[in-house]
């Protein structure tokens, strides 16, 4: 065990005014180690009037540093991806970013991965620190791409940091980017059984640091303090393994400080995690007096007026270098594509809350529509979690379609049976009414989730789909206004993401057959869809922000039970034939541009 194993110290005033506040140069002013900490940035580098940027990240860096404490960065996963600077580069502008602000560690999040798997090697190479991942695996050779733990030594200390990487994401990223040819599972994350094999990954991990000497060990996790499977949250790595003092979190966007959460022999670790897009800083203060964690969020930074001074300095050099890469493609994001008359949302209007991953908006139907009408298909389909962004009344630039759907996804279209439908619906509401990325915004038909049913959905342990083995919670789905026929034969169009990868789990329609496979990348199909289907204009059939009501959600058993059998469906091959071409010559013109 580590001999210097802590107990969480709430800040002083004292250190709080220090650490927020105060200019440099106070020699009377005790000095540590500041590990400062992000996750789940997605690529939010720019401040707004809730969030800090990558700028002032530099600046509160930069002050600390010229305040006498040692400073480490760390980012615990998810950077590169999720906004346009990402998609356009595919991970290249962000990482600039981060190696520009100084990092000195990261873990790869689930989104690392998302731009495949030879860009993912090509970006990690490319960084000015390392990536770490105890338990990333190549099940082929049983070797692990990146080191699981490594040992930064400063004046104060010795700080051993252990990387660790959801076993969710072979499901939350694209499934085949993790396979061969055939199909099988070439790299892992210690996911199986009972997470006895995650739990001994990681302890190999922090012996192995506490045998290189190691006075602290920092757990630098992408995990989730609440996740769909137990065995993989940061509560859970903490309760069956000894030897970590800190926790650093990400993967579910939770905003944590300071929260204490006893190991496996009893002695407690700090948890902490930012939230998501740099709505926070987080600072672990490590002093001979212990250790102490906090969050700095946007009122607790100002920037000083001093431009002589190292913060300010530091904050105007990460502004221009951010401005030279968005003058890179600033001119294509602006570009107007076209217009909406409403507002398009992925939020309730209600509350303000994200509802796209358990209930309808607009915006979700906006998306499954532009799959099923380009297509020609009886059905679209697409997950909450594909559909990232608002638009508000007005002008749609190129940049506003990328922020909805920056994934890069392509549409297909896919011959499937009514039954496939039925479990992708209910594997999409498993987890209702809690959020799930995998819930489904649909077009050309209409369901229920009768939420007080329990689900039975089984899954492998991997989150892929294998059966419903109880009543299904989805009832009453209807296609063009008839019931869904389990035994018919449908078109459905949707993203290669869920229908040639299997992403989300969504393993039902692994074998379906393919009519057409990654026609048009997403964000074109939209773009296409408003200016083509819709003459350039989001009109009123979208005016509600809660959706057309395609999606009803029964919170108690009615009174009659009974549900009629489903049996209908229609389709257009003439359609869909034309859409082939259609798409082709669009695909064409898009390269020509």
């Amino acid at each position: 065990m580590n001999s210097k194993k802590i107990t969480a110290i709430f800040i002083s005033a004292a250190l709080a005014s220090s650490m927020c506040g105060m200019t440099a140069g106070a020699e009377d002013e005790s000095k540590g180690i500041v590990i400062l900490h992000t996750n789940d940035v997605h690529c939010g580098v720019y401040a707004d009037d809730y969030t800090m940027g990558a700028a002032e990240l530099a600046a509160y860096k930069a002050r600390l540093e010229s305040e006498g404490y040692e400073v480490i960065l760390a980012d615990a996963g998810d950077f590169i991806q999720g906004g346009v600077i990402g998609t356009l580069s595919e991970g290249k502008y962000p990482l600039q970013i981060m190696n520009e602000l100084g990092y000195d560690l990261a873990v790869p999040g689930n989104h690392e991965y998302d731009y495949g798997m030879d860009t993912f090697f090509m970006l990690t190479q490319n960084a000015d620190f390392p990536y770490l991942s105890a338990n990333f695996t190549d099940l082929e050779t049983g070797e692990k791409p990146f080191d699981g733990y490594t040992i930064i030594e400063t004046d104060e200390a010795k700080i051993g940091f252990v990387g660790i990487t959801t076993p969710e994401t072979t499901s939350s990223s694209r499934p085949s980017y993790f396979m061969n040819d055939k199909g099988e599972y070439i790299y892992g994350f210690c996911g199986g059984g009972d997470g006895s094999e995650l739990y001994a990954a990681v302890q190999e991990a922090v012996d192995g640091a506490l045998s290189d000497g190691a006075d602290y060990i920092v757990a630098l996790g992408h995990m989730g303090d609440y996740v769909y499977d137990e065995r993989w949250s940061s509560k859970a790595v903490i309760e069956n393994v000894s030897g970590i003092d800190v926790f650093i979190d990400g993967h579910s966007h939770s905003v944590i400080e300071n929260e204490m959460v006893t190991d496996k022999d009893g002695d407690s670790v700090v948890l902490a995690s930012t939230g998501t897009k740099l709505e926070n800083i987080g600072a672990v203060t490590i002093t001979e007096d212990g250790i102490v964690s906090e969050l700095i969020g946007k009122d607790d930074f100002t920037l000083t007026a001093d431009e002589s001074s190292a913060e300010y300095k530091a904050y105007a050099e990460m502004t221009n270098f951010i401005a030279g890469i968005d003058s890179e493609y600033q001119e294509l994001i602006e570009t107007v594509v076209a217009k909406t008359s409403v507002n398009l949302t992925i939020n309730d209007p209600d509350t303000g809350e994200r509802a796209v991953r358990n209930a309808e908006t607009n915006m979700g139907d906006l998306c499954a529509d532009a799959y099923r009408i380009m297509a020609g298909a009886d059905i679209g389909l697409i997950n909450g979690g594909g559909v990232r962004s608002d638009i508000a009344v007005g002008d749609i630039t190129y940049g506003d379609i990328i922020n909805v759907q920056p994934f890069g996804n392509s549409l297909c279209i896919v011959e499937v049976t009514g039954q496939q439908i039925l479990d992708c619906l209910e594997m999409g509401a498993v987890y209702y009414p809690e959020e799930n990325g995998a819930f489904m915004q649909v077009s050309g038909l209409t369901y229920e989730v009768h939420s007080y049913l329990p689900s039975s959905v089984r899954k492998d342990d991997d989150g892929n789909f294998i059966s419903v083995d109880g009543e299904y919670r989805v009832k009453n789905v209807l296609v063009n206004g008839e019931p869904l026929d389990l035994a018919k034969t449908y078109t459905l169009a949707s993203h290669n993401y869920m229908l040639l990868s299997c992403g989300d789990g969504m393993t039902m329609y692994k074998d379906c057959n393919i009519i057409a496979r990654e026609t048009m990348v997403d964000n074109q199909m939209l773009i296409e869809y408003i200016t083509n289907a819709m003459g350039g204009t989001v009109g009123e059939e979208y005016y509600d922000p809660k959706g057309s009501g395609r999606i009803t959600i029964v919170s108690e058993a009615p009174a009659d039970t009974q549900t009629e059998a489903p049996k209908s469906g229609n389709t257009s091959l003439t359609a869909i034939f034309a859409l082939i071409a259609l798409s082709g010559a669009m695909a064409a013109a898009s390269r020509r541009r």
